[in-house]
């Protein structure tokens, strides 16, 4: 693959970084390297090169993906039927759409990795994607839209959905034991809802503004 010859010397930089889910459950969440995601996609994905990069396809049916076209190793990767980390829908009917998607769908999100403490560049990008049909990750979603819409006053909001819990209590670890747990950025994802609705006070002075974290929870054994 092109865009994989390319990226050969980036991906050497960063090999001591490459993540590794260990004992995490690696259906319900997983993090994978970008430039390995672009030369051996996941099924349901396909790569295909362009003179000026490469385009990302998935299929809708599986996956909710959220990541917004951006450059690396010298190439532009498109990202196509991607919704963007900024997710808007304008009324009912976008939003159900959305909602069931949410919680049907493996969800697909792009994340940095960065030394603690550090306003350093980052180690690197992975693919982080989330099972949205895993039972606990599912009732998280449901529970967290449902507490954002009925604690708005008026009728357009935004949500901010964290999933850096998810990172951070998961057991992953780096192949280079000097290395520190790194710290993961940009874990999240933004549901806005927009009415036309006239004198939304509370949306235009941000009293609309909800957040809520997806956390690892663990069944219950007995």
């Amino acid at each position: 693959m092109v865009f994989g010859k390319l990226c050969r010397t980036e991906s050497r930089r960063k090999k001591s970084v490459t993540m590794m889910v260990g004992k995490m459950n690696r259906k319900r969440v997983t993090v994978t390297p970008l430039e390995e995601f672009l030369e051996k996609p996941p099924e349901g994905f396909t790569v295909e090169d362009l003179a000026s990069g490469c385009r990302v396809h998935s299929d809708p049916e599986r996956s909710l993906v959220l990541i917004d076209d951006l450059h690396s190793c010298g190439r532009n990767v498109f990202f196509c039927s991607s919704l963007g980390r900024k997710i808007k829908v304008r009324n009912l009917w976008e939003y159900s759409a959305t909602r069931s998607s949410l919680l049907s769908k493996r969800i697909y999100l792009l994340v940095s990795a960065h030394e603690e403490n550090t306003a350093k560049e980052a180690r690197g990008s992975y693919v982080m994607s989330i099972d949205g049909c895993d039972p606990f990750i599912k009732w998280q979603m449901e529970r967290g839209l449902d507490w954002t819409i009925s604690s708005v006053t008026g009728e357009s909001y935004r949500v901010d959905i964290d999933l850096s819990e998810l990172l951070q209590s998961s057991e992953v670890m780096t192949c280079d034991p000097t290395k520190a747990t790194p710290v993961w950025r940009d874990a999240y994802f933004t549901l806005k809802y927009y009415s036309d609705a006239m004198f939304d006070f509370s949306h235009w002075f941000g009293f609309s503004n909800r957040a809520f974290k997806l956390r690892m929870m663990r069944a219950m054994t007995t």
